[in-house]
C-alpha cells in the first residue's frame, strides 16, 4: 500500500476536474445543509444522536441516465441479482454516454497510454461491464450504491445522488457531519464526511464526493492501477486521501476522505 501525497495524481485529476462540465455547482445546481457535528457511535447501533433536524440534499437536479442504474441491485450481501433486459439496456446507454465524456476520453488516454481511443474502447466497455454487473456484489454496487451486511452494517455507499434518493425516499437519515473542530465543512465542499442511518442501521462515519458527475468518479478511481493503494491528493481546493482497492480488474472499494478544504481560508482572506 502507498501512502503519502501524489503530485502526479494530483495533477491528472485537477485536469480531469476541470474537464468535468457535468459536475453540478453549489447552490444552483444543488443545495445542501451540513447542520450539526455527528457524535461517535459503535458500527450497527441503530439509535444515535441525530445533529441534523433536516435532510443534507434539497433542490437537486436530478441525474436521470445514472439514478436508473441505482435501482438494478439486492441491497443485502449474498443476494443474487435478477439483471433484466430492461437494466442491460440502462446499463449500456449509461456506459455509451459515459465513453462520450472528455473526462473519461482522458482518463483512457491516461490509463491505457494510447493516442487512438477507439482502439481501447471495448476493453473499457468490458472493464466498465465488470465493475457494474456482478451475480451478487459488484464494485460498482459496493461503491455508488451501498450494501448492508447481516442486516446490522452498512459497507460501501460513498456516491452523493444514491444519498440524495435515499433520502427523498425517506430510506436514508442524515445525522451530521464528521471534522477536525478547526475545519468544519459548508456548502461549497466537494468531498464530505458524514455519518448516517440507512434502513435503521447506522454507518458511523462515511465519505463522499459532492455534486461531482459519476464519470468523473468512475475515471479516478480507474486511474488507480495498483492493488490497493491510498494517497493524499489535491483537488480543486480540497485535500483528501483517497482510497481504492482491487480484485483483480474489478473494484472492490474506493472512495475519498477529506482532510482539508483551502476554500474557506480563501474567503476568509478575500474579505
Amino acid at each position: 500500500m502507498n501512502t503519502g501525497q501524489n503530485f502526479e495524481l494530483s495533477t491528472i485529476f485537477n485536469e480531469l476536474w476541470s474537464l468535468d462540465v457535468n459536475r453540478m455547482t453549489p447552490v444552483i445546481d444543488y443545495t445542501i445543509s451540513i447542520q450539526g457535528r455527528a457524535s461517535f457511535v459503535s458500527q450497527g447501533i441503530h439509535t444515535v444522536q441525530d445533529q441534523a433536524s433536516q435532510p443534507l440534499f434539497s433542490n437537486v437536479n436530478e441525474i436521470v441516465s445514472f439514478m436508473t442504474l441505482l435501482d438494478n441491485y439486492e441491497r443485502s450481501t449474498g443476494v443474487t441479482e435478477q439483471v433484466t433486459t430492461e437494466e442491460l439496456t440502462e446499463m449500456d446507454l449509461f456506459l455509451d454516454a459515459v465513453l462520450e465524456t472528455k473526462v473519461m476520453k482522458v482518463c483512457i488516454l491516461q490509463h491505457y497510454n494510447l493516442i487512438c481511443i477507439s482502439l481501447v474502447r471495448s476493453m473499457c466497455v468490458s472493464v466498465l461491464k465488470l465493475i457494474i454487473t456482478s451475480l451478487d456484489s459488484s464494485g460498482f454496487e459496493h461503491v455508488f450504491v451501498g450494501e448492508t451486511k447481516s442486516g446490522t452494517e452498512i459497507i460501501g455507499f460513498h456516491n452523493w445522488v444514491q444519498f440524495y434518493l435515499q433520502e427523498k425516499n425517506q430510506h436514508l437519515d442524515y445525522k451530521g457531519y464528521k471534522a477536525r473542530e478547526h475545519d468544519l465543512p459548508d456548502q461549497d465542499d466537494h468531498v464530505l464526511n458524514l455519518q448516517f442511518s440507512w434502513h435503521g442501521v447506522v454507518k458511523p462515519v462515511g465519505s463522499a464526493f459532492i455534486g461531482t458527475s459519476p464519470e468523473f468518479e468512475m475515471a479516478v478511481f480507474l486511474m488507480n492501477t495498483e492493488r490497493s493503494t491510498t494517497v493524499v491528493v489535491n483537488i480543486d481546493q480540497c485535500q483528501m486521501e483517497l482510497v481504492v482497492i482491487r480484485h483483480g480488474r474489478s473494484l472492490g472499494t474506493a472512495y475519498p476522505k477529506l482532510l482539508s478544504s483551502n476554500s474557506r481560508h480563501v474567503r476568509q482572506h478575500a474579505h
